[in-house]
């Protein structure tokens, strides 16, 4: 694919030069936006080749895309339209396969020729597929079942793989391979890890370091295999598994290969250039034997180093603008210092220099709390860090790297170096940081680009963002990015207006985008979009709360788009890690029968299924439930749905209550039971967990639950609402104090209403009840002051009106394959599916 725009015209005396880049990745591209920052422009006709049929994308986002946090759109750097407002002649797709240095032309696999004067070899490096049995066909591709991890057609095809299989090896610890192996359990595969090395990421981390992330790994639910040397890939037509060296095999159905990268450097070598690792450069970036060659990226070999983070590429491309614009002729490029700041399957790392002392004399300073899998080291050497690693807490990263990178002196109380002891507190960091200090490693954003961008008159932290693509890339520097940004407009920071969007999307809060579907009728995904979104444009990270919206507006009226839905909520039961799916039958207010608990066991012989638990609502969990049995299962317990998997009402849990405490002052098991079954399966912003407990001893903690009921002295009841009890905590608001159970159950309908109305996607009552404050909420739930106390009860009634239990889908599936199972146990007919 070619893309292009006209030329500008030059006067006849200054004819433009040609310039091809050979690479149309990460760093031959900022290479060129480097160049035309320096007016290159009007000095070079700028043509591109490059071997993927795209525009310039981040490839550190790949694993985000594969983990299912971003959309493929969103890592996008530049898209085709760029290359056009440029002049730049994008040939997308096209691989140059030979340069000729004499005729000054590289060539494309028709034979076709594009001359050039200057030329910037950026061919950057390819995956490393180890030499292991049964990893290629006889033709020299991958057996189907493994896939290499580099591009983003390697991404699409892992993502398509992801969807059928049970059981994953990734082949590799380091970075890439752990980023892998997170992003396949997010799309509930079971995945073995193996790393040759005694050490996860042993390139950056020390042993014990590395033993806290393993842990920190291992508690994803990970399987880490370490000296682990993966010998053969078993199956003929698919993969069956792994055998590793010490006899040990390991079943999957899927295998991806994560151990390192190779330069991309035939393509020099064959042209005559001077290659050892990889092509050879000197300090301003030229092939050492062609002054008018440049190589930058992965492909470079400088000083005998092959950089294949980020940001040297970013050095590397500005000394090499530099020189070739003539804005610098004397600009040199004299290596890099590194220092990354990054997120490793969830986990904060940062790491610089060296990882472990080398002389004698080097002072080495060391925190480990391996139980809150933290670690964190300094090495210094005359008074200079020379290296630090910090896993789990990098809150001290900025000072550290700053250090690292300008020599700075160091406090004498070398514990200040991790921990703020004595030292100003980190919101005043960004001052101190000097204007040169590189912010964003994945884009090469320095403080000085965002402070100038702040004044240049962008005042909104996402717009900073957005224009200097800081935080765009890892996101581990958003903090600091945020701090920088509100240090330099002087307090003057503006509300990004997109952040009360209710969705990306759309440009409207959430009571702008209620009113709008109302009006216009939408209720589907597709005619929100179509209705609502700029230019129609569909967006995966809007779909599930759109769906939850539509079905809160609409109820049974809502039209369903099984696309717009996560898997939990197509199938009605909670995926598990390793694929399978947890079942949880409604046992209201935590009360069974006799004849209820026989059924359950009943099931859970007759299916196999691996655990049988009580869970923490006073319901019993079946986990380890395949797909394919799901409606089987349902129909055999002939109980509804408990919603243990979906963003809605869940459960009421409750205590013995007045019947048989001594203690009791109120029949809470009763009302608890009434609450739960009249407001089962309740749409919801995020999921919804009540309590009603007989007294002020609080059995059923009915303070820490999203609404909780207590009973008081003088047949009272106190209702709360805000409470949480997991990762945060917080004591409930009192709401109010009534009289009956009737008063309860309509208050709680009411609240509940109010935030399934106004609460953010995903914002959890303990969020939305101090956002609003509890005296505002009163006033509208309690007293009425907005006047629309019967609006509320009455959208509530039409809700409860609606419900139907989703288990009864087991009978009629609404898609052909909403239950078909992911991999086949057994031989199947092979009918062709669509």
């Amino acid at each position: 694919m070619t893309t292009t725009m006209p030329a500008q015209r030059q006067p006849a005396d200054r004819p433009r030069q040609r310039l091809v880049v050979v690479g149309n990745g990460m760093a031959g591209v900022r290479a060129v936006e480097e160049i035309l920052a320096r007016r290159g422009g009007s000095m070079f006709a700028i043509t591109i080749y490059g071997d993927e049929p795209y525009g310039n994308y981040n490839r550190i986002l790949l694993s985000n895309v594969l983990a299912g946090i971003e959309d493929e759109k969103e890592i996008f750097l530049n898209p085709l339209d760029w290359y056009r407002s440029n002049g730049i002649r994008l040939h997308a797709g096209v691989r140059v396969t030979r340069i000729d240095r004499y005729a000054r032309a590289v060539f494309a696999p028709d034979g076709t020729a594009q001359p050039y004067d200057k030329l910037i070899i950026a061919t950057g490096s390819r995956a490393f597929i180890p030499p292991i049995n049964g990893v290629h066909r006889s033709d020299g591709t991958l057996t189907p079942g493994v896939f290499a991890f580099r591009t983003l057609d390697d991404c699409r095809q892992m993502i398509a793989a992801a969807r059928g299989h049970r059981t994953a090896v990734v082949i590799g610890g380091g970075l890439l391979g752990l980023e892998a192996a997170r992003g396949l359990q997010n799309h509930g595969l079971a995945v073995h890890l193996l790393h040759a090395a005694p050490t996860l990421m042993n390139a950056q981390l020390d042993a014990e370091a590395g033993q806290i992330l393993r842990r920190s790994v291992e508690a994803l639910g990970i399987t880490v295999h370490t000296r682990a040397r993966t010998t053969a890939v078993l199956g003929d037509d698919t993969v069956t598994g792994v055998t590793l060296a010490d006899g040990t095999h390991i079943g999957a159905d899927m295998v991806v290969i994560a151990t390192g990268i190779r330069s991309n450097s035939e393509l020099g070598a064959r042209a005559g250039l001077e290659v050892e690792r990889a092509i050879v450069t000197d300090d301003q970036m030229r092939a050492i034997n062609d002054p008018d060659i440049y190589v930058v990226g992965e492909c470079a070999q400088h000083r005998g180093e092959v950089y294949g983070l980020v940001a040297p590429l970013w050095e590397q491309a500005t000394v090499l603008a530099e020189h070739i614009t003539g804005a610098n002729p004397h600009a040199a490029y004299h290596g890099s210092k590194i220092a990354t700041k990054l997120k490793v399957a969830g986990c904060d790392v940062a790491t610089m220099g060296l990882k472990e002392p080398e002389r004698d004399d080097d002072e080495v300073v060391r925190f480990i709390e391996p139980r809150h899998g933290v670690y964190k080291s300094v090495v210094i050497r005359d008074g200079k860090l020379v290296g630090a690693t910090l896993l789990g807490d990098t809150r001290k990263a900025a000072f550290l790297i700053q250090a690292f990178d300008r020599g700075l002196p160091l406090p004498k109380a070398r514990l200040e170096m991790l921990f703020d002891i004595g030292t100003p507190p980190q919101e005043v960091g960004a001052a101190e940081l000097a204007d040169d200090t590189q912010v964003c490693n994945c884009n090469g954003v320095s403080k000085a680009a965002l402070v100038a961008c702040v004044q240049a008159g962008q005042k909104t932290v996402g717009g900073v963002m957005a224009a200097t693509r800081a935080g765009k890339g890892c996101g581990s520097c958003k903090t600091l990015v945020t701090q920088i940004v509100e240090w330099a407009a002087g307090g003057e920071v503006e509300q990004d207006e997109a952040a009360d969007w209710y969705v990306p999307a759309i440009p409207m809060d959430k009571p702008t985008l209620i009113a709008a579907v109302r009006e216009r009728n939408l209720r589907s995904v597709s005619a929100v979009f179509a209705a609502l979104a700029p230019d129609g444009q569909e967006d995966a990270a809007s779909k599930m709360p759109l769906t939850s919206l539509l079905r809160t507006i609409w109820g049974r009226d809502y039209f369903d788009e099984r696309d717009a839905r996560f898997v939990n909520d197509r199938v009605h039961a909670n995926i598990q890690k390793d694929g399978t799916f947890s079942v949880v039958p409604q046992i209201a207010g935590g009360v069974t029968t006799p004849a209820q608990l026989r059924r359950i066991a009943d099931v859970a012989e007759k299916y196999n299924i691996p655990m049988v638990k009580i869970t923490g609502g006073q319901r019993i969990d079946l986990l380890g439930v395949r797909k394919e049995d799901l409606p089987k299962v349902w129909a055999d317990l002939d109980m509804p749905s408990g919603y243990a998997y979906g963003k809605s009402f869940r459960t009421v849990k409750t205590c013995v209550g007045l019947e048989f405490c001594r203690y009791g002052l109120g029949d809470s098991t009763a009302l608890g039971i009434a609450i739960e079954k009249r407001f089962q399966g309740l749409e919801s912003p995020a999921k919804m967990k009540l309590a009603v407990t007989g007294c002020p001893r609080n059995c059923a903690e009915a303070l820490v639950k999203d609404l909780g009921v207590v009973a008081i002295e003088g047949g009272q009841w106190q209702i709360y609402v805000g409470g949480a009890a997991g990762a945060h905590i917080r004591k409930g608001d009192l709401l109010a104090t009534v009289d009956t159970p009737d008063q309860v159950i309509t208050l709680t309908g009411r609240f509940l209403q109010y935030y399934r109305e106004n609460a953010r996607w995903l914002e959890r009552t303990y969020s939305f009840v101090p956002r609003l404050g509890i005296d505002k909420i009163r006033d509208v739930v309690v007293d009425d002051s907005d006047g629309i106390a019967a609006d509320l009860d009455a959208r509530m009634q039409q809700a409860v009106d609606a419900y139907s239990d989703p288990w009864l889908e087991g009978r009629d599936p609404v898609t052909a394959g909403q239950f078909r199972t992911s991999l086949p146990l057994v031989d199947l007919p092979k009918v062709p599916v669509r």
